[in-house]
Parts: structure tokens; C-alpha cells; sequence
């Protein structure tokens, strides 16, 4: 289930980004997931993909 995502310009962004966020405790994550997505609703369907549900 895909609840949250970020778009970079290059992939050694993403990169970058990734190893940033794998530093951060859990809390951190769901606080940033639930600003943006409150009811943890699977992102998949607006990329145009089958949701796991």
C-alpha cells in the first residue's frame, strides 16, 4: 500500500532523500505521512494502479 511518496528531479535526490529518512525514528515518518495523508489512503489508485486491498 503506497500512503506516501516524493517526486525528485534527479535520482541521486531520491536517493539522498531515502537515506535521510531511513535515519529518522518512526514516529517522525507517521507524523509526516499523517500531515499528508490523514486517512492512510492508498496513493497507488492516483498513479493509475490496482490497490493490495
Amino acid at each position: 500500500m503506497l500512503v506516501w511518496f516524493e517526486i525528485h528531479a534527479t535520482m541521486d535526490h531520491a536517493i539522498t532523500r531515502e537515506k535521510q529518512l531511513k535515519k529518522w525514528n518512526r514516529s517522525w515518518k507517521m507524523r509526516m505521512i499523517e500531515e499528508a495523508n490523514k486517512n492512510w489512503r492508498d496513493l497507488a489508485e492516483d498513479l493509475g494502479f490496482e490497490t493490495l486491498r
